[in-house]
């Protein structure tokens, strides 16, 4: 795997992101901007409506999601008589592969690229570059990460873990740009940097968020002109899409896109809401001469034969992300993978194995508001629990925790035991104070542990248990 797997180090990760007080500061900050504007642009439909349109988009991807084998054949179809070239890719090797063996049957040099997670998880960009070519990411926010050599942190806002002030130290630092705080100037001085990449450009690579099956097209939804320039300029387009990315009809693509901004960003409709519908004909101005649909698999088929299925209907909003309570604190990077939040948690240990990714169902208090905020209705909790189930079916749940249960069992299943326990802890907790012993002690360094009460609840009731004297008119008689 390219990509630098580290999702079983998620406590040690999340640690360190606690210890930073800027990136506590620019997750929490654009996090709480992202969740209440999308709580605004949902609220303009009113709450009947607002829902009848989630409905409407859920039942739209579970519908694509059932016809999934039919669709993506119908899809190939349409696609190759819009004239696009159809790859299939397996898995990240086969893929990066194919990318390779289009660049070079067309003498490509430089790449540009738009925004694609589906490219992060492949691990593209490493590939291409180990093979000698100039790769350029033109979305700002990963054209930054690119520049710091990172990661995304976040599925629609890609610098969400860095401050204004640590971005300028990048472009000073990398790009030699006089030191500045206006974020204008800054955007100003990395659109005149790219200018040259996109007009130089050899071959264009994208990602699509929705591939519908009734036209042959793909769809981009984007905030930054950066993608049409990736996908018109060059001579050659290359288009990575996952084939959960499917949707049946454009009127479900309709539907999709007005649910997708307002999750994502609180707008009512992205800037650029693109449908492509193959490389440029001799009559148009612009448009690639060549045109590539690589779809994608990568453990897919594997989570659609699975009670995870639901998982494939994530239309990448981030949302969740903006509403969970972990991820606010430990940021995106915690989870050690491409993907972090809830949708993180559930995909990564689908797609990289369990085992791989143990601690990422456990990163979550199961509140809710992912499922409550998602515009597809995943029921994200459902499945954080589900995949605990099959830690402890699998071994692979932290040492001693069968342990630790079956001495809970001996406990609960017992008055004396129960009544012998509570004693215990209150005895422990005398002598220990506010602080736990061992490995408990992770949980109270940052919190005072409660104290028990003097007495148990049993022991109050039985005290105040006393003979109910009969009603008056029972005396009498």
């Amino acid at each position: 795997m390219s990509v630098e797997l580290r999702s079983n180090e998620f406590i040690s990760l999340a640690d360190i992101a606690l210890q930073k007080p800027d990136l506590q500061k620019a997750v929490g900050s654009g996090t709480r901007g992202g969740y209440h504007k999308r709580a605004e642009a949902m609220f303009e439909f009113g709450d009947a409506h607002g829902e009848a349109l989630r409905a409407q988009a859920a039942e739209a991807k579970r519908r694509a999601l059932n016809k999934l084998p039919e669709l993506l054949e119908l899809a190939e179809a349409k696609l190759r008589e819009n004239g696009w070239g159809v790859e299939w890719a397996e898995d990240a090797p086969a893929a990066n592969q194919l990318v390779l063996d289009i660049a070079r049957r067309h003498g490509v040099e430089s790449v540009i690229k738009s925004k694609s997670m589906l490219s992060e998880e492949l691990g593209v960009n490493q590939k291409m570059e180990a093979a000698g070519l100039r790769v350029v990411e033109t979305d700002l926010g990963e054209y930054i990460i690119q520049l710091n050599n990172e990661t995304p942190s976040h599925v629609v806002a890609p610098v969400m873990h860095m401050t204004k002030a640590e971005i300028r130290d990048v472009f000073v630092r990398e790009l030699a740009m006089q030191p500045t705080d206006d974020a204008e100037t800054m955007v100003a001085f990395a659109r005149q940097r790219l200018r040259q990449d996109f007009l130089n450009a050899d071959m264009g690579i994208s990602g699509g968020n929705f591939l519908i099956a009734e036209t042959g097209s793909i769809g981009l939804v984007m905030n930054e002109g950066n993608g049409r320039f990736c996908t018109s300029m060059p001579p050659v387009h290359i288009a990575l899409v996952g084939i959960e990315k499917i949707v049946e009809t454009v009127a479900d693509y309709a539907t999709l896109t007005q649910v997708l901004p307002r999750s994502a960003t609180g707008q009512p409709l992205s800037v650029y809401t693109n449908i492509l519908n193959g490389p440029g004909r001799a009559h148009e101005a612009d448009g690639p001469e060549h045109g590539y649909v690589i779809l994608v698999d990568n453990g897919r088929s594997r989570i659609y034969a699975t009670d995870y299925a639901e998982a494939l209907a994530c239309i990448r909003c981030g949302a969740c992300q903006n509403a969970c309570p972990v991820y606010r604190s430990a940021g995106g990077h915690a989870y050690g993978w491409i993907y972090g939040g809830p949708i993180g948690a559930v995909l990564t240990p689908l797609l990289v194995g369990l085992e791989n990714a143990a601690p990422l169902p456990h990163a979550s208090s199961l509140c809710g508001s992912c499922k409550q905020v998602c515009p597809v209705d995943i029921d994200l909790p459902r499945m954080l629990l589900d995949l605990r189930h099959d830690l402890v079916q699998s071994g692979e749940s932290a040492r001693g925790w069968d342990a630790a249960m079956k001495l809970w069992a001996v406990g609960m299943t017992s008055p004396k035991r129960f009544a012998l326990g509570g004693r215990a802890a209150r005895t422990g907790q005398a002598l220990l104070g506010e602080y736990m012993p061992g490995i408990l002690g992770n949980w109270s360094e940052e919190r005072d542990f409660p104290a028990f009460a003097p007495k148990p609840f049993r022991q109050l009731w039985k005290e105040r248990e006393t003979p109910l004297s009969p009603p008056t008119s029972q005396r009498e008689a």
